[in-house]
């Protein structure tokens, strides 16, 4: 069969060299074979020219979307969605991709309306800055209605069977007969017997069988900002000298001054106030009164490097895990601007629209665990920082006040975790004893002492 389409092909190019070669002769004016060599091409002026015909699908304005430039540090993404497929209508700005980096998910748009002809990937293959993406025909017509018309979606699966119908049932064995006793007992063991007392007989145990029931597993693939997060805490431990040092703060003065100012504090600056900016503010003032803690290692130099500005990164929460973007120059700040600021990265957290210039840099770290109820712990240093702050939860304590009182009062335990190859115990104690003094007398923080 092969042979055969190999002399078919042979024949027709033959025919189409013959039909060109007579065509030629009769539009151009070639010499005749009679006439000598010499003066057979002499003074001929080639006035024909071969013309080869393109076709039309090569012209298309068909256009290769790279992998768009993602951050200084970051050379290469994976997908990990692909909310369109080959043949779709996509408009301006519509997601095409969606990649997922070290940090952040970027989202890949359209730069002009048209069709995608072929996508250069698939879910989960990792691809670098500057290669190509998909391609996408610029000169295909937007469908009627300006709707692009959506991929079929397969139908869900049924409904699994009830579990009482999935997962059968253990039949319970019988349980085994009681031991029976000899009926005739030896003439010695008869005259003990009557000498011994009678004790009562010991029940038969029933043997009890426990039903383990349906027990899956189930597994999912690690994201990268996952495995990145994972890195960087491991790398952490392997790096610092890490040290935790722990102080209680009393929140009553400050929730008390809070609860008075609240409403006016809200309708004038438009953000409600929180702990945090309180902590900001108090963190600020301890670290440019101990620069120490300010400062972190240069390994490669074997230097310190001590800032003289404080950009204070704040670990928030997302759906895609922890993400810590930093405020800028808070020595520069008001509370109404740390509030803002932090309700802010808050909803791109939550929407997922932090840039890598939100999180990069950072000279120190508050987390904040006791949101979510805990009462103490101890907080790992986000390289290349130096020392990081843990918030815990406010709890009802009794203590003794200055008068010898037993009171109950509202306590925050905090931990510093510290690299002390940079920090000694000293500077870390001083450091968060000041802190716990200006939140406990918030009057410290406004006269700066």
């Amino acid at each position: 069969m092969l042979s055969a389409v190999r002399v078919a092909a042979r024949r027709s190019l033959a025919a189409n060299l013959r039909a060109t070669s007579s065509s030629s002769s009769l539009n151009c004016p070639c010499p005749s074979s009679s006439s000598s060599p010499a003066s057979r091409w002499s003074g001929i002026t080639p006035s024909c020219y071969r013309q080869y015909a393109t076709p039309s699908s090569l012209l298309m304005p068909v256009k290769t979307i790279d992998v768009p430039t993602m951050g200084d540090s970051i050379t290469e993404g994976t997908i990990v969605d692909i909310p369109v497929a080959p043949g779709d209508y996509v408009h301006e700005d519509d997601v095409v991709l969606v990649l997922e980096t070290d940090k952040v998910s970027i989202d890949v748009r359209a730069p002009e309306g048209g069709k995608v002809v072929e996508i250069l990937g698939e879910v989960d293959d990792i691809v670098e800055v500057g290669s190509g993406l998909y391609r996408l025909d610029t000169d295909v017509e937007a469908p009627a209605g300006g709707a692009a018309p959506a991929a079929a979606k397969e139908e869900a699966p049924p409904t699994a069977a009830a579990p009482e119908q999935a997962v059968a049932s253990a039949p319970t064995p019988p349980p085994p007969p009681p031991p029976t006793r000899s009926s005739v007992p030896p003439p010695a063991a008869a005259k003990q017997a009557a000498a011994a007392p009678t004790l009562p007989p010991m029940p038969a145990m029933e043997s009890v069988t426990t039903s383990l029931g349906h027990r899956p597993e189930r597994r999912s693939k690690m994201s990268r900002m996952r495995q990145r997060v994972s890195a960087r805490l491991k790398e952490s431990q392997n790096t610092a000298a890490s040290l935790t040092t722990f102080q209680e703060v009393d929140m009553g003065n400050f929730m008390e001054m809070r609860a008075r100012h609240k409403d006016e504090f809200q309708k004038k600056h438009g953000v409600k106030l929180g702990f945090m900016s309180v902590f900001v503010k108090a963190a600020t003032a301890a670290l440019q009164e101990v620069p120490a803690i300010n400062a972190y290692i240069d390994d490669e130099a074997k230097e310190i490097v001590y800032r003289d500005y404080c950009d204070i990164s704040v670990a928030v929460a997302s759906p895609n895990g922890l993400v810590v973007p930093v405020l800028r120059n808070t020595e520069h700040m008001t509370f109404a601007d740390v509030e803002r600021t932090i309700a802010l990265f808050g909803q791109k957290a939550h929407s997922g629209t932090l840039a890598l210039d939100d999180m990069s840099g950072g000279t120190f770290t508050i987390s904040n665990g006791g949101v979510f109820g805990s009462l103490m712990g101890t907080p790992i240093i986000n390289q290349p920082q130096s020392a990081i702050l843990g918030m815990h939860a406010t709890k009802m304590r009794a203590v003794v006040d200055g008068k010898g009182n037993v009171v109950a009062r509202p306590m925050m335990y905090l931990a510093l975790t510290y690299d002390h190859r940079l920090i000694d115990g000293r500077e870390g104690v001083t450091f968060l004893k000041s802190m716990a003094d200006k939140i406990t007398d918030p009057a410290r923080l406004v006269f700066d002492i």
